[in-house]
């Protein structure tokens, strides 16, 4: 609030001196002169004297003014007689003094020569000063004004320390004088710059033109080029001849390229950009270059499921599939063996110039085992391996790495029908069996376990007859009766009809497995290797057995409900899942890897 001076009771000089009028004249003059001097007004100054934290200026009033020593730059240059600018900031303070600011003089001088000069939209120059949140302080003419991050450059800024100290032209968005607030734009300006190069730029910019150009922005289907004021789009597929997965992999924000003009939409004003036709297209002599057998080494780029790309030359990328990693291993995921980085041997398998696609194999570059297999393990040679894995249907005995092969079930006992290979060997046992069958195409080795040994059945005859009596341990329960193990590992099956006189509904009502049993001779069949047992017949004298050896045999299908001897052994041992097992027969049939496939898995 301004108010004006007031007169004091004495004046610096002496009014007695003149007469009547003139004394009322001079009186009256020097009384209108202090009313030049209001709060907020700009006066002159010169300096009386340096004292201390103060410099006593004279105003033109009558008492001298009070400046604070540190709004002077360079205080102790000050000498008596130097003459400035200062804002009269109050009157009369409680000592009577004249308060003076130098530098709010100069403040106000400089904002009054900005609004006379500039406008909202004018360009203006600034150094930026510093870093504030949300934007930077540019000094422009003495001024701090706002520099908003988003308005520094047309890309977006990370790191704002290169702009610092730094003077650049900017554009005025925001001039509020009441609250002396600037705000500046530098994006604006460069975009309008960036407007008018762009229409000079579509005059003369053709397809098939060279140009250099900066990397604005990076997106996932391609890079943005600024082409000093006019943006090109180089798409991920003109990149590389080879193949990437994202354009950050080959350029960054900033980076300089030089680039083919590939289109030109004037009307639009779009511009499509090549970077892989700067080069030659390795794809042109890719067959006379890697010729189908060729060897080369690669770098492996990149793994997929089903494979690995492997990169013979810079934009040339061949897939090695799972399948032609290794003549031996079944390998279900490329990462299982092989890593990004890697450097591998690979033999060119086949090639689709078209397309731009190369097949490429790694187990080509090694022999494959299965070529000498059959030299190595001849039909009929006694075999040494470790039971690898079970199938429902047989083990698989590994015989070298990689090399396996495969014991059926019924290969497995000469005188027991075995369900499933865990009734004889064990995972990670060690095994003896003969070589039965080699089929190298197909990568089979058919192995026999109960080959090693002699077929007991040839001793059959002499070791049991119908009608002799027999113990021995209940190994097998089926719904239509019990397999009872006599001896020599050989097993015989006491029908349901067969285990009492009376009529038994279920075996397990009257039997069960570890039971120890007595029983009777009454079949022994050589040819199919089945003998049939009989408890019910094994407390009859001799004599009475050989009278009703006939109605026992009979009575082993006492119904059509029931199975006679022959069948009850193929319905305890037959296939148990029909057209699924891998038969002696079929080892190297149409199933192939089916097998192995689902039963590993």
């Amino acid at each position: 609030m301004e108010r004006q001076l007031k007169q004091k009771k004495h004046v610096d000089f002496d009014l007695s001196e003149f007469s009547g009028n003139d004394r009322a004249e001079m009186a009256a003059m020097y009384e209108e002169t202090l009313k030049d001097f209001t709060e907020g007004s700009i006066v002159s100054g010169k300096v009386l004297e340096v004292r201390g934290n103060e410099v006593l200026v004279d105003i033109g009033y009558k008492s001298e003014g009070v400046v604070p020593s540190v709004e002077f730059e360079d205080p102790a240059s000050l000498k008596v007689g130097d003459k400035f600018d200062v804002l009269l900031a109050e009157i009369e303070d409680d000592n009577g003094m004249v308060i003076l600011s130098k530098q709010k003089a100069d403040e106000k001088i400089r904002w009054d020569s900005v609004l006379a000069n500039y406008k909202e939209g004018s360009v203006i120059s600034g150094v930026i000063k510093g870093r504030v949140r949300g934007g930077l302080i540019v000094d422009v003419n003495g001024i701090d004004a706002f520099l908003p991050g988003s308005q520094i450059d047309v890309m977006p800024v990370h790191n704002t320390d290169t702009y610092l100290n730094s003077k650049f032209d900017f554009k005025i968005i925001k001039l509020n004088s009441e609250r002396r607030n600037i705000i500046l734009s530098r994006r604006e300006l460069i975009e309008e710059r960036f407007k008018s190069k762009r229409k000079e730029l579509l005059t003369t910019i053709e397809s098939g033109q060279k140009r250099k150009g900066r990397v604005k922005n990076i997106t996932d289907f391609g890079v943005f080029v600024d082409l000093d004021g006019l943006d090109g789009l180089l798409h991920i597929t003109d990149m590389s001849w080879g193949r990437i997965r994202h354009p950050s992999e080959m350029v960054s924000v900033g980076d300089e390229l030089e680039v083919v003009i590939l289109d030109v939409d004037r009307d639009r004003e779009r511009v499509s950009l090549g970077l892989k036709q700067m080069s030659e297209n390795p794809w042109e002599a890719i067959e006379e270059k890697y010729p189908v057998g060729s060897r080369l080494r690669g770098k492996v780029v990149n793994l997929v499921p089903y494979g690995a790309f492997v990169e013979i030359e810079k934009g040339v990328e061949g897939l090695v599939h799972v399948s032609e990693i290794s003549w031996t291993k079944r390998v279900a995921k490329a990462s299982d063996v092989l890593a990004v980085g890697d450097e591998v041997d690979v033999a060119v398998l086949s090639i689709n110039k078209e397309d731009q696609k190369i097949a490429l194999g790694i187990r080509q570059t090694e022999e494959n085992p299965w070529d000498t297999v059959q030299a190595r393990y001849p039909v009929g040679s006694r075999v040494s391996g470790t039971v690898r894995n079970f199938t429902s249907y047989g083990a698989f005995i590994e015989l070298e790495d990689g090399i396996d092969g495969m014991i059926h079930v019924s290969d497995m006992s000469w005188t027991r029908k075995v369900n499933h290979p865990s009734e004889v060997l064990e995972k990670g046992a060690r095994v003896d069996a003969v070589v039965l069958e080699v089929d190298a195409q197909n990568n089979r080795i058919s192995l026999g376990l109960k080959q090693v040994g002699e077929d007991p059945w040839q001793a059959i005859a002499s070791s049991f007859k119908v009608g002799q009596i027999v113990t021995g341990k209940v190994s097998k329960i089926a719904a239509f009766g019990a397999f009872v193990e006599i001896g020599n590992g050989v097993d015989g099956l006491v029908h349901i009809s067969q285990l009492s006189e009376n009529r038994v509904e279920k075996v397990k009502d009257v039997i069960d497995v570890g039971d120890e049993v007595t029983a009777r001779i009454v079949r022994i069949d050589k040819a199919e290797r089945r003998i049939g047992l009989s408890i019910k017949a094994a407390s009859m004298p001799d004599e009475e057995f050989v009278r009703q050896q006939d109605d026992l045999l009979e009575g082993l299908k006492p119904g059509d409900d029931m199975v006679d001897l022959a069948g009850a052994f193929d319905q305890a041992f037959g296939s148990q899942e029909s057209g699924e097992e891998w038969r002696p027969g079929e080892r190297h049939g149409e199933r192939k890897d089916k097998d192995r496939d689902e039963t590993e898995e």
